[in-house]
């Protein structure tokens, strides 16, 4: 089978298309033909041996899958032919067959296409996660999200006010994120440019409830401020490189929380979250009150550039690559 493989840790431009044989099924795994794989940070990260869990070289890049079950375990719920989407969890997910643990297979509502379905599963559960378990989202209160033009970002935009947002404000860099980011469902957009003083204005100095931050860097400090009285700054990671600190000080001072949101961690260490969160978001992606993603496509042959897109942070939306 072709696969996008790192042979050695020279960041995404050393991701090549090889032939490889195709995965043996291990006990209860599913075996999956696979038509569309999700690309997540996490994959640039490894790309440079830079994230926390480090497979052996070479590995395959991605994590998440959508295709067709080719066959599953016996006494399995799943069945050949059935359109699912997957969690490899970490690398073996951008080739052309793909194995993965059965509590981590769902199958996909009928509206959902298989590139879509490939686009949902590790940016919108992480999504749920931080908003519903970790930010304790109440009904009408004010999400901000930064880098919402990005795969998080989107994600946020399009699954906030189906969780009980009354209003989702998309920070972005340029006036084309910032389309990207209405498209996406804001229902308010500012450039990160005198995004703090813009927010204030927009929430007439009462701030927001819940800031969702994948990006990190010097704005750090500004989301803790934005924050109304008992406001959550929910911190998700770092794709601005730096890694920043808070004088916690502030906390006290609106009586605000910095909570760490890290979704991977929680489903390694809770082993029926996964089946949870899927038995509530499936019914919305079903039902349209989440919409379902529009990933931006790159065939099989240009992984390299499609991961690179991440690393540079060029990328607007879920990057997904095509193998069928």
């Amino acid at each position: 089978m072709r696969a996008a493989q790192v042979g050695k840790l020279d960041g995404p431009s050393a991701i090549e298309i090889v032939e490889i044989p195709e995965p043996e099924v291990y006990p209860g795994g599913v075996l999956i033909d696979v038509h569309a794989a999700g690309i997540a940070f996490p994959d640039v990260l490894m790309t440079r041996g830079l994230y926390q869990m480090k497979p052996g070289l070479p590995f395959v890049v991605g994590g998440e899958v959508a295709g067709v079950v080719r066959a599953a375990p016996e006494g399995s719920a799943l069945r050949p032919g059935d359109r699912v989407a997957a969690l490899t969890m970490l690398g073996n997910g951008v080739a052309e067959v793909a194995v993965a643990p059965e509590q981590a297979v769902f199958a996909l509502p009928d509206n959902i296409s298989l590139e879509a379905g490939a686009g949902i599963l590790f940016n919108d559960l992480t999504v749920h996660f931080c908003l519903t378990t970790r930010g304790r989202l109440a009904e009408g209160e004010t999400v901000l999200v930064h880098g919402a033009a990005g795969g998080v970002g989107t994600s946020t935009l399009r699954m906030a006010r189906a969780l009980g947002a009354g209003r989702v404000i998309a920070v972005v860099s340029t006036e084309a994120k910032a389309q990207v980011a209405k498209a996406n469902g804001a229902t308010d957009v500012v450039l990160t440019e005198g995004w703090l003083a813009a927010v204030k204005e927009l929430t007439e100095g009462r701030g927001v409830d819940i800031v969702l931050d994948p990006v990190g860097g010097d704005r750090f400090t500004d989301s803790i401020r934005v924050l109304a009285s008992g406001g959550r700054l929910l911190v998700v990671g770092f794709t601005a490189g730096e890694i920043p600190t808070v004088k916690v000080n502030r906390l006290l001072l609106k009586n605000v929380e910095v909570v760490g949101a890290a979704w991977g961690e929680w489903v390694m260490t809770h082993p029926t979250y996964l089946a949870e969160q899927w038995a509530q978001v499936a019914p919305l992606l079903a039902s349209g009150a989440i919409a379902a993603p529009e990933p931006v496509l790159y065939p099989l042959e240009q992984t390299a550039e499609a991961v690179a897109a991440l690393d540079n942070r060029t990328a607007t939306g879920k990057v997904v690559i095509q193998l069928r």
